[in-house]
């Protein structure tokens, strides 16, 4: 695939920010890959990997000149991220994000947008519980689905480019309106990392079972609740404190799941436990027949290392 950006400027260097500068040069999207990141030992050690054709000593100069700028930052940073580079954005420049709540990033972002340049808000559905600069790997997105939540007035030649270029990146690509994107990754995806985070910090406090056993005798179940619990505490800070009417509203509901299984097990009430958990294997069925998970064993992770 040929060069789709002259030059492709990253603010973040994170997992995210540094897969999409392995990916990008694994597909030659971009002639120049230009990166910034707050600390200095970030830009430092991205510096060391090479992921990066330069590295930037402030975000001005990062995005000076480049016709795609992706903020890679968390969601509460975008509107002072926006402010700082916006008189340094050039004519015709795609300013997009990598953010899992996306109506709070056009509320942030479009106030300080310039006349000449275009928001085109993203989310790639790809991640790990890895954070930093060598975190990142060309093959993250490979697969995964990436969102665009494109604003009324961006010109459709654009959308097509950040669609493309997320297509070139590996990337399945929908687009889909910010609300309706905050409330569906409020189902698929910031529920599911808040209960991980109750259920390992319950376990944590529990006075009757000590954290060594915790540990000792983790089954597979609250092993998978501890990696998501161990994801970025910063970018998950600010997730639920940007999409909060959304998560609130299906917290809700989940509450009062809780309620009628608590029932159902209290009055030995076999039948409806047991509906229940059939009806979730079949959408744990749907995810592997669309390629978003394995069925292998061990959700194909290999056999645990002899101890």
């Amino acid at each position: 695939m040929s060069a789709m950006f002259e030059r492709l400027a990253l603010i973040g260097l994170g997992l995210i920010g540094s897969s999409i500068a392995h990916a990008t040069r694994r597909a030659g999207l971009a002639n120049e890959i230009v990166g910034y990141a707050r600390s200095p030992e970030t830009r430092e050690t991205a510096a060391k990997l090479g992921f990066l054709d330069r590295v930037a000593d402030t975000a001005e100069e990062a995005v000076k000149g480049a016709d795609c700028v992706i903020l890679c930052v968390p969601v509460g940073a975008i509107g002072a991220v926006t402010e700082q580079i916006a008189t340094s954005l050039a004519q015709g420049t795609i300013l997009s994000d990598v953010g899992s709540v996306k109506a709070s990033v056009i509320a942030q972002a479009l106030p300080h947008m310039p006349d000449h340049a275009h928001l085109i808000p993203a989310h790639p559905l790809a991640g790990t519980e890895q954070s930093g600069p060598e975190s990142g790997f060309a093959e993250l997105f490979d697969n995964r689905w990436c969102i665009i939540t494109p604003l009324p007035t961006n010109p459709p030649e654009q959308v097509a480019r950040i669609r493309a270029f997320w297509e070139g990146l590996g990337s399945q690509v929908d687009t889909m309106d910010a609300a309706h994107h905050d409330q569906v990754l409020a189902v698929t995806s910031h529920i599911p990392h808040l209960i991980a985070y109750s259920i390992v910090g319950t376990a944590s406090d529990l006075e009757t079972v000590t954290k060594s056993e915790v540990v000792k005798y983790s089954a597979s179940g609250f092993r998978d609740f501890t990696r998501i619990a161990a994801s970025d505490p910063t970018m998950w800070r600010d997730v639920f404190l940007h999409n909060k009417e959304a998560t609130l509203e299906v917290l809700g509901r989940v509450t009062e799941d809780l309620f009628a299984l608590q029932r159902a097990i209290r009055w030995g009430d076999g039948d409806t436990l047991f509906k229940r958990f059939s009806e979730t294997r079949a959408i744990r069925r749907g995810i592997v027949e669309a390629g978003q998970d394995t069925a292998h064993p061990n959700f194909g992770r290999g056999k645990p290392p002899k101890s």
